[in-house]
């Protein structure tokens, strides 16, 4: 299996689908997967459609997923893995189909729509020999893990102070309104579960946990629904208490004007500091107490570790968001192959982790703005 590209299906990312293109591209920028399958939509016509665009064979473009399920643990050749791709509350069919049929899920976060088809997911990955994993990309980026490292060996000494936010303006004005598909869906509570908590607020807070190693022993959230009739949050205040004694600061909103993908990364401990910008992925500011800052630079030289491992071109040719996925799909076809622990990969419990994230916010929030314990 090592010696050969990893089979991959799909469902989801048929015609129109923004996500799913993103997730073949990524699969393929290592050279490491192969896509020869999909359930693309649920529409049989889309699906057939779609599979023709992809040059899926006709016997592989599924209409339906359980169907693609069990076709392709039949198989001699059949799939290493899925990619589900499909809104939230279309998670958890799929995930517990193909883990029940023993094949291996990379499925797009946040894990469910609900915290109930996030536990069935938990206990299909409990009870499978299969693979979960979860594509939180940002924690793909080289910076990433770069400052994971730093942190883990002490260089920012204890942590104090963490600020994460991440601020888009998309849906200031109600796109939903005008048939938007990605717009549809993502506020839509039936489908998401959330709104601009669950879509990116959950890349902030896994970020943040991945990078600090930290876990939350309560957190008090304001969430405010801005857009006329909106039925999901498109803004959240996060306060957050860690149980080493750090507090931190989550703000996520979609209705920030001038803002278009600003997911961002403060943490502060006894020794240092370090800033880092998704929109400008390949530098991070590192400023050690009582000296001058240091710009460190994705691949740059003396780094090694996290920045160089996980980078693929030479400093000053930027790697950014297809990259950080393509890590993911790559460190999955790693531990498929069994050539990698997946030490860095994030699964089931991270998703479990955004999930608690998702409702302690909710249930803070509509109690009136309360400390909510873990």
């Amino acid at each position: 299996m090592a010696q050969r590209r990893l089979r991959l299906g799909m469902v989801g990312g048929g015609r129109g689908a923004f996500i799913g293109a993103v997730h073949r591209i990524a699969s393929r920028i290592d050279d490491r997967w192969e896509l020869v399958a999909g359930a693309l939509s649920s529409d049989a016509e889309r699906a057939r459609l779609s599979g023709e665009d992809l040059g899926i064979a006709p016997d592989r473009a599924y209409s339906d997923f359980r169907e693609m399920a069990r076709a392709e643990a039949a198989r001699e050749d059949g799939i290493d893995a899925v990619s589900i791709v499909t809104p939230n509350h279309m998670h958890a069919e799929p995930a517990i189909a193909f883990l029940e049929a023993g094949i291996n899920v990379i499925c797009d976060k946040p894990l469910a729509a609900t915290p109930e088809q996030a536990q069935r997911i938990a206990e299909a990955v409990a009870a499978a020999r299969a693979r979960f994993i979860l594509t939180h990309n940002y924690t793909g980026y080289p910076l990433m893990r770069q400052a994971r490292e730093m942190i883990a060996r002490g260089d920012l000494g204890e942590i104090r102070l963490v600020q994460a936010e991440y601020a888009q303006d998309w849906l200031t004005e109600s796109v939903e309104a005008t048939g938007n598909k990605q717009a549809t869906w993502r506020t839509d509570p039936t489908q998401a579960g959330a709104g601009a908590l669950g879509d990116i607020g959950t890349h902030a807070y896994n970020l943040l946990s991945f990078v600090t190693g930290l876990r939350p022993e309560a957190l008090l959230a304001d969430l405010q629904s801005f857009g006329a009739g909106r039925q999901v949050d498109d803004n959240a205040h996060v306060i957050l208490r860690f149980q080493n004694g750090a507090r931190g600061m989550l703000w996520a909103s979609q209705v920030a004007p001038g803002n278009e993908n600003g997911l961002r990364l403060r943490i502060y401990g006894t020794k240092a500091g370090i800033e880092w910008h998704q929109e400008n992925p390949n530098v991070m500011t590192f400023a050690p107490l009582g000296e001058a800052k240091r710009i460190l630079t994705r691949g740059g030289a003396g780094l090694g570790g996290g920045s160089n491992q996980f980078t693929r071109v030479p400093p000053g040719h930027p790697e950014g968001y297809l990259e950080g996925f393509a890590t993911i799909y790559s460190d999955a076809a790693d531990l498929i192959a069994g050539t990698g622990d997946g030490a860095l990969l994030p699964g089931i419990e991270a998703g479990l982790d955004g999930m608690w994230f998702i409702g302690a916010c909710q249930e803070s929030s509509q109690r009136g703005n309360v400390w909510v314990a873990r």
